[in-house]
């Protein structure tokens, strides 16, 4: 803050704002309705009184707040907010919410709410859409998906309520948080003397005890064929290195099934590609790293006497009702900082099994390198009109060589074909499958580091579920650069995969067009791009993809600009 608040008195609207800037809160994406008066009077109010806020940005549909606010956070591991409007702004929010929850992404979700007052009082019921928005219930549309929720009773509650908020969301395990904020209450004075205090209520940190993570070490250590199987990366830099160098020198795989994040480098010896299937069957230990679903429990089997190490912020994730793999330990904590805190005990018996360490790391490199070529080779088989999904990764892994690159997939290039070596180079869309992530949460990384090479990859549906033009306006007003692929089958693969894996000899696999997936007639989506200014291209044969994504990027690095290339792709 600039001024001394002692005497300064705000508008509770403009009090929120400000507290949230006091205690870290960069961003607020915001989508208004008439429920913001206060809140927009607010803003004003504290520009014209010299006092900081976050920065309130503008955005044209809730679902792209919410990803950008999961991007954001992504890219930074601080914790932003979004303000929506009423219950139906906080409809369109819900989605982000439980992608937010599935994910442990902290984020403080603030929606209006109707005035209850219909005469009398500032704030107070003015148009019809003060009766017709009005509930009983407005927060059980994200109850589940929230840790906490509250309704802001009195102005003079904001900084305590604000703070509890931010708290809760950054507490292990993190995740969303909602505030409900009646009219009529942000219209009151606030007093401004606890505006700028520091955060009175510090986040929860939580680490497993010393014991647990001695047992952990022994289970590991003492194990004929260990494997590792990992879902949501490593948490920290320092803690992939860790990871890396810890999995080299113990000679142990890594499977990456399902991965949301990048947890070791596509290249590495021990990177055991993604399917789990062939070691888990030989398995005596399985240490498995922030996994919702580890293995599919209905094709996947462990041995009997097969010991399961889980670790992560809640590793058990008990905000599901049905989630039932072994978990002989559990390790809790923030998955970086219990990787290297296993990392430290694993280091204290490595002497005592040096030479089955080396042994076992050669078999299991010779393994992996055959597992990695035949990968690369599929990828290159994709070649031919129309093209594989493999094969755009592959382009574009040559495409990012060589450079510091962030590759978000929501239905769109495959992690296996890329080449990728660095933590936070990779997201996968949340196992939640709330569809429109990849886009809007690809801005919010871009926006916290505008220098670096992000990348959208996605499918049709994925796009335009997306809400294509709002995330367009967006990334044209805050001049964000990304680079976005639309890999168009014009269909919905992902339908037509499971029904082809339950069904695989029925009659809708027999059928020319599988009812309920296709998306025929394609919209031209360069269209909608170039709506924004956007640089656009279709690459429609393969021979054509890589020269494509050269003059995407260098449109990126020479205009800063975003950028869309349609790509058309083999059902």
């Amino acid at each position: 803050m600039k001024n001394d608040k002692a005497h300064i008195t705000l508008t509770a609207g403009g009090a929120v704002l400000a507290r949230m800037k006091a205690i870290g809160v960069d961003y607020i994406f915001a989508n208004s309705g008439t429920d913001f008066p206060p809140i927009i009077e607010g803003l004003a109010e504290a520009n014209a009184k010299d006092i900081e806020l976050p920065n309130a940005l503008v955005m044209p549909h809730e679902n792209a707040a919410m990803g950008m606010a999961h991007g954001y956070y992504l890219a930074t591991g601080k914790t932003q907010a979004v303000m929506a409007h009423t219950n139906v702004g906080l409809a369109n929010c819900a989605i982000g919410a439980i992608n937010a929850a599935t994910e442990h992404v902290p984020v403080i979700l603030m929606s209006g709410r109707t005035p209850v007052m219909e005469q009398g009082r500032l704030g107070a019921r003015t148009v019809p859409i003060g009766w017709g928005q009005e509930m009983r219930d407005q927060a059980a549309m994200v109850r589940e998906a929230s840790k906490w929720e509250y309704e802001l009773k009195f102005p003079e509650q904001v900084p305590d309520v604000v703070d509890r908020a931010y708290a809760i969301a950054s507490s292990v395990p993190k995740g969303p948080v909602y505030v409900s904020l009646p009219r009529e209450v942000l219209c009151e004075p606030c007093p401004g003397d606890a505006i700028d205090a520091p955060l009175r209520m510090q986040p929860v940190r939580v680490m497993p005890p010393k014991e647990s993570l001695e047992d952990a070490a022994r289970i590991l250590a003492n194990a004929k064929n260990p494997v590792i199987i990992a879902q949501r990366g490593t948490g920290t830099a320092e803690a992939f290195d860790r990871l890396s160098s810890l999995v080299d020198q113990w000679g142990i795989p890594v499977v990456q099934y399902w991965a949301i994040q990048l947890a070791l480098g596509t290249d590495h010896p021990m990177m055991a590609g993604m399917d789990p299937a062939p070691w888990l069957k030989n398995a005596d230990a399985v240490l498995v790293i922030d996994c919702l679903a580890p293995w599919s429990p209905d094709i996947h089997t462990l041995r009997p006497d097969c010991k399961v190490i889980q670790i992560g912020q809640n590793p058990l994730y008990s905000r599901f009702p049905g989630r039932n793999f072994a978990a002989d330990l559990s390790l809790t904590g923030e998955t970086g900082d219990v990787i290297m805190a296993l990392a430290d005990a694993l280091d204290r018996h490595h002497g005592d099994h040096r030479e089955m360490c080396a042994d076992r790391r050669e078999k299991v490199a010779a393994i992996n390198a055959g597992t990695r070529k035949k990968a690369l080779a599929v990828a290159d088989a994709g070649s031919v009109d129309p093209m594989s999904k493999a094969y755009v990764s592959r382009c574009l892994s040559e495409a990012i060589v060589g450079r510091s690159a962030t590759v978000f997939s929501e239905l769109g290039c495959p992690l296996e074909p890329l080449s990728l070596s660095e933590h936070g180079s990779w997201y996968q869309e949340p196992h939640s499958g709330g569809l429109g992530w990849s886009f809007p949460a690809s801005m919010g990384y871009q926006l916290a580091d505008k220098d670096k090479l992000v990348v959208a990859t996605m499918g049709d549906g994925s796009y335009m579920f997306a809400n294509p033009t709002a995330c367009h306006q967006i990334a044209e007003a805050l001049e964000l650069p990304i680079l976005i692929l639309v890999l168009n089958n014009n269909e919905w693969g992902a339908v037509r995969q499971s029904v082809t894996g339950m069904y695989p000899d029925g009659y809708a696999a027999k059928t020319n067009q599988m009812p309920l997936t296709g998306l025929k007639p394609s919209p031209d989506f360069t269209k909608v791009a170039e709506a924004s200014r956007a640089w656009t291209a279709k690459a429609e044969r393969a021979a054509d993809l890589p020269e494509i994504l050269r003059r995407a990027i260098a449109h990126i690095d020479t205009n800063r600009t975003h950028a869309l290339v349609e790509v058309t792709i083999a059902p």
